[in-house]
């Protein structure tokens, strides 16, 4: 059997949630940059979207993207570790890739710690591509990987 998880956009009920797991899976070492307030002020920003992925009210995953006019930013992208390996990340990935594609974007950027190699090949599955490195990218202490996706038009069904 096929489980399809349930995506939506995030409510101000999921700050706190999306904050806390920001700081124990993404920015683990590095101090606390996504707080509840940051959370709450992206979801609020009507040029990004803040998704979750949820079962029976628990919150298993979550994505923040920001759209400008010809490229997306992919600020935060995280899933409870327990719950890595099944598709959510990918799912929910493609969920906000498809709201970008439909306001017309050309590509997708995001950058990933450079040790993290679990996340760049995640995105490289993806179809993600290396373009650069940014030393010292998250509080001049870890290193980013830059990566980005082109987005083509997808055939009619």
């Amino acid at each position: 059997m096929i489980i399809i998880p349930n995506i939506r956009l995030a409510a101000a009920a999921d700050a706190g949630p999306i904050a806390w797991m920001s700081r124990e899976y993404i920015e683990y070492g590095l101090g606390w940059s996504w707080t509840e307030q940051r959370v709450l002020k992206a979801i609020r920003d009507r040029s990004t979207n803040v998704a979750v992925i949820h079962e029976r009210g628990s919150i298993m995953g979550f994505g923040i993207m920001s759209y400008g006019e010809l490229k997306a930013h992919l600020s935060l992208l995280g899933v409870e570790p327990a719950r890595r390996q099944r598709g959510l990340g990918a799912a929910l990935l493609g969920w906000l890739e498809k709201c970008a594609l439909t306001a017309g974007l050309e590509r997708i950027h995001l950058e990933a710690r450079a040790d993290n190699p679990g996340a760049i090949a995640f995105y490289e599955e993806q179809g993600y591509r290396p373009i650069g490195t940014v030393a010292g990218y998250y509080r001049g202490t870890v290193d980013a990987i830059r990566l980005e996706k082109r987005l083509g038009r997808q055939p009619a069904s």
